[in-house]
């Protein structure tokens, strides 16, 4: 199912990952209040918005409920960053992600209601949209240009199977590296053994398979 997601905010980093999303297939509303740079913006994104972010009235007329994620991505901004994180979750959006630029406003992103806290000069805007655009995946690396490695949890229906079963390498074009249970070690995987729900998944694939991957 296509994810709508909402990025307030459009610096370096908040391009790159609207970009990003929208080029894998979500629905986009960027956000921005500055005129000039959200018409530039208009054609990388299912909508561009122009907008006051610092103003509650236009952050609650964004719609924001009828989003999976919201991504507040003004780091050096903490007031228009605690409006728009407590609007998002007045109107119940699923996950709020919230990008900071110190250890101090990502202590206080977390208190107004942040689910999750980016740093973007540790992640791109590409890793940081692989990871929300999927139910599963819960990091990401880049190994070069062609090949990527994930950390997920295992598809839903492959809980309770084997890798011999679900012959994932032909399904899906992927190889299962190694699992591990929380709290445990990675390990390599015995291709005997089911997939728990509390088990995690390190695979390998190419970039012409994520798109489908994804989905």
């Amino acid at each position: 199912m296509k994810k709508s997601v909402a990025v307030l905010g459009l610096g370096k980093y908040g391009r790159s990952l609207s970009e990003n999303l929208y080029q894998m297939g979500a629905d986009v509303l960027a956000v921005d209040n500055n005129e000039e740079l959200v018409n530039e913006f208009s054609d990388k994104c299912t909508s561009a918005v122009c907008a006051n972010l610092t103003n509650e009235e236009e952050v609650a007329a964004l719609g924001l409920k009828n989003m999976d994620i919201v991504v507040v991505a003004m780091g050096r901004n903490l007031a228009a960053s605690i409006l728009s994180i407590a609007v998002a979750k007045e109107e119940g959006v699923p996950l709020v992600v919230a990008k900071s630029s110190s250890e101090r406003m990502s202590a206080i992103l977390r208190k107004v209601g942040a689910d999750k806290i980016v740093d973007p000069e540790g992640e791109g805007g590409s890793r940081s949209a692989r990871i929300l655009i999927s139910n599963s995946f819960q990091d990401f690396f880049r190994l070069d240009d062609n090949m990527y490695m994930i950390e997920m949890k295992p598809k839903k229906d492959w809980i309770g199977k084997n890798l011999i079963e679900l012959d994932l390498r032909k399904r899906w074009n992927i190889n299962v590296v190694a699992a591990r249970k929380k709290g445990e070690l990675w390990q390599f995987v015995d291709p005997q053994a089911p997939f728990t729900e509390d088990c995690a998944l390190l695979i390998v694939i190419e970039k012409k398979h994520m798109k489908k991957f994804n989905k």
